[in-house]
């Protein structure tokens, strides 16, 4: 499990990506790039972290359903995907 820390730290990017996504959109359709500049680093939709929902991995995250790559192949071979088995060709 990753450390409160962290996890505070994402959820802080998020709140500041989406407090200023409408002022960076509207600095961005302007072509004004020294404004966008001046913004906050955590504005950045780009700073916030793709975190395992079970763990709180940030490498190896599969989008789609949120998990990382291990705990997903641990399901995987519980049964608890849908649609999902282990290959064999």
């Amino acid at each position: 499990m990753s450390s409160k820390s962290t996890t505070g730290r994402n959820e802080r990017v998020k709140a500041t990506v989406a407090k200023y996504a409408e002022l960076r959109r509207k600095l961005k359709a302007e072509g004004d790039y020294a404004g966008l500049q001046r913004l906050p680093r955590d504005a950045s939709p780009t700073r916030v972290r793709l975190m395992c929902a079970l763990t709180g991995r940030t490498r190896g995250v599969y989008r789609k359903f949120r998990l990382s790559r291990i705990k997903l192949r641990e399901l995987a071979l519980e049964g608890k995907v849908p649609g999902m088995k282990k290959a064999s060709w």
